[in-house]
C-alpha cells in the first residue's frame, strides 16, 4: 500500500492492511520421492526367468536380477544349476567386511551338473551396450559411466561395456586366470564398490531385495574374510528362478527406465541435491550413488 494512502487510513481512524506474506517455496522432491511418483508407463516389468530367489535358513530371502546381456554363458549356467536345485543346501561361507559376501559348496566337493565347468569365454565385457543416460562428471575408471536401456549401470570405453562393480551387484568367483568360474559360486558386494575388479571378473546380476540379510551376517575371522573354527556358514535351502514356481507364488519386480523423463529427474536430482539439508551440492555423483529404482510389482 502507497505510503500516503496509509498514513491517510491512519489519520482517518482505519487501520492500514497487513503486509501480504509469501507462500513458503516448497522443498524440492527427494530422488526417492521422484521415483515413487513416477506413473507406470516409466517402469519396465523384468523377467521372471531372470529373477532367482535364494532362501536361507533363517527364513531371510536374496532375490537376484540376473544380467544375461552382460554375461549370456554364466546366466545359462546359472539357471541350469537353479534348475537342477545344485544350490540347495550349499552356504553362505564368506562375510568380508566392506566387501563381499559369498555363497556355493564349501567343500568343493559337490559335484557339478553335466556342461557346467570353469571354461569358456570371460565374460567380462561387452561389445557396445552403450549407455542411454550418462552421468555428468566423467568416471574415475572409464570414459564413460551411465545407464543402459534395460537399466544396468556400465561403464565404456566407447567400443566395450561392462557391468560397474556398484553395491548389491552379483558377480561370479574365480581362481587366478585364467579361471574364469563355473558360475556355481557367487558373491555380492556388500561395502563401498571395489570398482578396480571391474573388467577381472565376471558380474552377472545384482540383488533387487534381500541385500540386507547378507550384509548382516557375521564377518567371517578367516584369511579373506572366510568362515573360521567356531563359525557356522549359514545354510541355502533353496535356489529358485521365479519362473519355476507356480504362477501364484511368483514375486514380481519392475526397474524405473533409465530412457523415461522421470529417470532424467531422478538422475539429475541424485547428481544434484538440493538444500536445506545439502548446503554445497556437489553438483554430479559416482555412478555407484545412483542404484536404479527397482520395486516390487503390484
Amino acid at each position: 500500500m502507497p505510503i500516503l494512502l496509509s498514513l491517510a487510513l491512519m489519520l482517518a481512524g482505519q487501520p492500514a492492511a497487513a503486509p501480504q506474506k509469501k507462500p513458503a517455496a516448497k522443498p524440492p522432491l527427494s530422488p526417492t520421492e521422484i521415483a515413487n511418483k513416477a506413473p507406470a508407463a516409466s517402469w519396465r516389468t523384468i523377467a521372471d526367468d531372470d529373477i532367482l530367489i535364494f532362501t536361507l535358513a533363517n527364513g531371510r530371502k536374496v532375490i537376484v536380477q540376473l544380467a544375461p546381456a552382460f554375461a549370456p554363458r554364466h546366466v545359462a549356467r546359472m539357471r541350469i544349476l537353479a534348475n537342477k536345485k545344485w544350490w540347495d543346501d550349499t552356504s553362505v561361507y564368506r562375510i568380508q567386511d566392506n566387501y563381499v559376501a559369498q555363497w556355493g559348496d564349501v567343500t568343493e566337493k559337490k559335484k557339478l551338473p553335466e556342461g557346467i565347468a570353469d571354461s569358456g569365454p570371460s565374460e567380462y565385457t561387452r561389445a557396445g551396450g552403450l549407455p542411454v543416460v550418462r552421468m555428468t562428471r566423467p568416471d574415475s575408471f572409464a570414459s564413460i559411466a551411465g545407464f543402459t536401456a534395460d537399466g544396468w549401470p556400465v561403464a565404456s570405453d566407447g567400443k566395450r561395456s561392462w557391468l560397474t562393480h556398484c553395491y548389491a551387484m552379483v558377480g561370479v568367483g574365480r581362481d587366478l586366470a585364467p579361471s574364469v568360474g563355473s558360475s556355481a559360486e557367487l558373491y555380492a558386494v556388500i561395502g563401498h564398490a571395489p570398482r578396480a575388479l571391474d573388467r577381472n571378473i565376471a558380474l552377472v546380476g545384482r540383488v533387487i531385495e534381500g541385500i540386507d540379510a547378507l550384509s548382516s551376517l557375521e564377518r567371517g575371522t578367516g584369511k579373506l574374510g572366510f568362515y573360521g573354527d567356531g563359525q557356522k556358514p549359514t545354510p541355502i535351502v533353496s535356489a529358485r528362478l521365479a519362473s519355476a514356481l507356480p504362477a501364484g507364488e511368483r514375486p514380481h519386480f519392475e526397474y524405473l527406465a533409465p530412457a523415461s523423463p522421470d529417470f532424467a529427474r531422478y538422475l539429475h536430482a541424485r547428481e544434484n541435491r538440493e538444500p536445506p539439508f545439502f548446503t554445497v551440492p556437489a553438483g554430479g555423483a559416482d555412478i555407484c550413488n545412483v542404484p536404479v529404482p527397482v520395486r516390487r510389482k503390484t
